[in-house]
């Protein structure tokens, strides 16, 4: 008698395959028509009669995704279909996988992720927006705009995505870092992120850029689609990035 371990957890696409028992194998999802992804950070601003600006943060930052399908047959609406139901609404939290987000930017640095998993160089403080990594290629560096998470072996509820926003080498860095802040050697990099970070970290503990997943919820209960007279099946839905 055959089995099986595991059901898939990520929205079904043409990068995460599914079949009727639901494992993370079988028949290609279909692609995004379009996507619509948000940063939301709620932030307090007043302003006094002389014209100052006091801005505070109020709550935490999530990211939001918005998805649009082509028009797609039964056999490829289904699968997604199901497995949005079996999340039962916003109960039960999945996970997605962009595909401008699938692989980073750079082509080399890509390939090297794959094979190859950087870590923290030092322990991280909740709040910051700034780490070493180590484990990089000498040649290729991430870039602004690749994501990652955290996969941290002493906290399994960090499960925040972060954005890179801007890069440094040792052979040159901001002139304001000093001490443990500056890479020393050229497999390591200065990365900033926003947003800061969620959860302490411990030291090296593995960043994940190959393919990185943000843990989502529906934004709703409900969950409709249209079916046309040409037997084709409208459908779209709404994500927000749901912490562990």
């Amino acid at each position: 008698m055959a089995t099986f371990s595991a059901f898939l957890d990520t929205l079904p696409d043409p990068n995460n395959p599914t079949n009727d028992y639901g494992q993370p194998s079988g028949t290609d999802g279909p692609g995004f028509k379009s996507i619509k992804f948000t940063s939301q950070a709620p932030i307090q601003v007043s302003r006094t009669n002389s014209g100052r600006v006091i801005t505070r943060g109020i709550a935490g930052h999530k990211w939001g995704v918005s998805i649009t399908y082509n028009p797609m047959t039964r056999d490829q609406f289904e699968p997604i279909y199901g497995f949005l139901l079996q999340r039962k609404g916003r109960l039960n939290p999945f996970y997605v996988q962009l595909p401008n987000q699938y692989t980073a930017r750079d082509e080399d640095f890509a390939t090297h992720v794959a094979s190859n998993t950087p870590t923290n160089e030092f322990a991280l403080t909740r709040g910051m927006d700034y780490m070493v990594q180590d484990g990089h290629s000498p040649s290729y560096s991430p870039k602004p705009g690749d994501m990652f998470t955290i996969t941290d072996d002493y906290d399994s509820l960090h499960t925040k995505a972060y954005r890179v926003t801007r890069v440094m080498t040792s052979a040159l860095y901001w002139a304001g870092l000093t001490g443990v802040d500056i890479p020393s050697d050229t497999t390591e990099r200065g990365i900033y992120f926003t947003p800061n970070l969620q959860r302490d970290v411990a030291a090296t503990q593995d960043i994940i850029y190959h393919r990185p997943k943000i843990r989502v919820i529906l934004n709703k209960d409900i969950q409709e689609y249209s079916l046309g007279t040409n037997n084709l099946y409208t459908f779209s839905l709404n994500l927000e990035e749901a912490q562990a």
